[in-house]
Formats: C-alpha cells, structure tokens, sequence
C-alpha cells in the first residue's frame, strides 16, 4: 500500500471506535495496495470510479474496487470527498509520471556511484512537496551523495526508504504460485512470523521453491491453516509409532491430518488405511523378519559356535619390568620436606592439633 498514505495516517485518533451501519466503500491506491474501507457519505459509488480520499494533506486520487453499500463499521473511517475530476486525473498522472523518472534518474546515478542498491519504487505527495524513494539492499548504506543527487533532480525534499525483502514484494506486486495476486500486497495488513514448523505441521514437501514466496522467504499462507492442522493431529498419532489396528500391529506410515486417516505399514502384509479411532498405541512394537539386505543373524554367522575369547589384562594391571640400571625410588615420609628444601623453599609442616581437655563425665 501507499506508504505516504499509511493506515496510521488514515485512521482516525481518539477513543476506540464503535460500530454503526454507514454508507462505507473500499477503495486502493495505485496499481498495487491494501485495500481501505472508507466512508462514501452520499456518494453512490461502483467499482472502478476514481475518487478523493482525504489523507490529511489535500487528498488523494484512489481506485474504487466495492460498490459502496450500508454495512456495519466502526464510525470513525477515511471519508471519501468527491469523484475526481479531470484536474485531479491530471495531477495525479503528473506525480506518477514524476515518480517514474525519480525511479529512473535514481537507478543511473547509484550504477554511477557504484552502490549495491536496488531502487523499485518512488511516490511523490498530494501536494508535491516532498517524495519518498524506496531501494532494498543487503547491507547498510552510505546513500547520502545518491539523496542529494535525486534532491537536485526533482527539487523536492526526498525521503530514502530502505526495506525488506518482504516490504520489496507488498510494494511491487506480482502473481503467487497459486495463480492469484500476492496477499501480502493486497489484503494482508501486517506479516506474520511463520516458521518451518508450520510446514511439518501440514505434510508439505520441504522443498525451497515449494514453499517460499516471491520474495524468497516462506510463503505467507502457511499460518493461515496451521492453526487447524495442529488441533486435528491432537487425535493422530506420530509418523513411525507402532500401532494397534485390526488388522494386527503396524507401524504409521502417513497420516491424512484433515480426513483423520492412518496409513499403517506392516511387516508381513501390505499396508492399509485405517480412521484414527481404529488405531492406538501398541504396548510392544511389531517384530520384523530380516530381510535380504539385513544379513545373517549372528547365530548363523560363520565362526559362531567358537569358545568366546578370553578378555585382554589392562595396561593398568600388567607387571612393569625391573630396569638393573636404575634404582628402584622409594618415597619417604618426609619426601614433601625434602622436596620444598631441594628447590630453595621450606614445605610448610602441618600443624598440631591442640590437646583435648578431657570430657566430664558429669555431663549428659
């Protein structure tokens, strides 16, 4: 969505709204955007009418998508002011067309400056006052001589943004893997934080293409279900258990989380698909025949009916041998004295204890 026109910026301050039937509309601004729920007034509306949306700096030129219609809102909303007229179109077409050579001017002189920079998107305000450049990059830059650069060019006082990889794909736009519009840059208000977990949690293939995004991060759809998934593999049981069926004990193949289906695998017969109320935990898991690739046990392999081997003495327990030539060191008792008094110093001795005083008997 328009960062200029941000929801914070729309949005009314004061205390919390409440709900009330009006004549609401919903409205986008530029090519790729959030959707916004907006106060129509009297005005009747019909999708694709281009209309006047107050931002608090003069308005803004917005795309109608929902007929306008009573529904059920928070009373406080944006207010839509007019339908745009021809001057409106005109300036609006003005500022995108200024926007598209701030893009283009900013993408040549950061080449020229050699900054490791990619410059996607520019928005110039209602009033043309001020514009705001957004560029991602990896690392921190030093894009000061690119901000005054640009500045010269358009004569406006210019903001530049930097974002994420995620913020890049809202504001660009583009078609997911499903075929639809990304949801990030259509209704998604705020990114969720999702985790690989999530994926394991539904049986998707762990396959990076499979399950990232256009911005190369996980796709944001996998917490829209987890929720449901997590609550329906309560019941299941875990992915290599043993299990009791009828059939006899097997252990989990696969699990069908939302039909609440067990695959369980057998080790004499094929598998078969039984419902999670038909299966429990087995006491004891199923014994399984060696097959072709496990070997001979270690009763039928050769060399088995010999005597066992007597263990090895340790290294500690063997008899070191005598050496002729080298007296045997003896270590007397006052062997710390001796040793203080070779190397200069006096071994502390230790201290006596002082005499007892004899218990009285008297005492209990």
């Amino acid at each position: 969505m328009n960062k200029l026109i941000s929801d914070e910026t729309l949005e009314p301050r004061g205390r919390p709204p409440e709900s009330t039937f009006r004549n609401t509309t919903t409205v986008v601004f530029g090519p790729v955007g959030r959707p916004l729920v907006c106060d129509a007034g009297p005005l009747t509306l019909v999708a694709g009418d281009l209309v006047v949306v107050d931002d608090r700096r003069g308005g803004a030129v917005a795309r109608v998508t929902v007929q306008s219609a009573r529904r059920l809102c928070p009373s406080a909303l944006p207010k839509v002011l007019r339908l745009a007229n021809d001057g409106d179109r005109r300036a609006h077409d003005d500022r995108e067309a200024q926007a598209a050579q701030a893009v283009a001017f900013a993408r040549e002189r950061a080449r020229a400056l050699k900054l490791d920079v990619k410059v996607f998107r520019a928005e110039v305000s209602s009033r043309r006052d001020r514009a705001t450049v957004y560029f991602a990059s990896e690392q921190r830059i030093d894009f000061r001589d690119l901000l005054r650069d640009v500045g010269n060019f358009l004569r406006l006082r210019v903001e530049l943004r930097q974002v994420g990889v995620r913020d890049e794909a809202k504001l660009v736009g583009g078609i997911g893997s499903c075929g639809r519009e990304l949801c990030c840059s259509t209704f998604l208000p705020k990114f969720e934080p999702i985790s690989i977990r999530m994926a394991k949690n539904q049986n998707l293939a762990l396959t990076p293409s499979k399950i990232s995004g256009q911005c190369g991060r996980l796709k944001c759809c996998l917490v829209y279900e987890d929720a449901q998934y997590v609550e329906a593999s309560k019941g299941l049981p875990k992915l290599g258990k043993a299990v009791d069926t009828p059939e006899g004990v097997g252990r989990v193949q696969d699990l069908d989380i939302l039909a609440g289906r067990v695959r369980v695998f057998y080790p004499d017969k094929p598998p078969q698909v039984f419902a999670a109320h038909e299966v429990s935990l087995a006491a004891s898991p199923p014994a399984q025949a060696p097959g072709p690739s496990d070997g001979p046990s270690p009763d039928e392999r050769p060399g088995a009916d010999r005597a066992p081997r007597e263990p090895r003495a340790r290294t500690s327990d063997r008899p070191r041998p005598e050496r002729p030539d080298r007296p045997a060191r003896r270590r007397s008792p006052d062997a710390p004295l001796e040793a203080g008094l070779r190397h200069g110093r006096a071994a502390a001795a230790p201290e006596a204890l002082p005499p007892q005083p004899p218990a009285d008997e008297s005492d209990p």
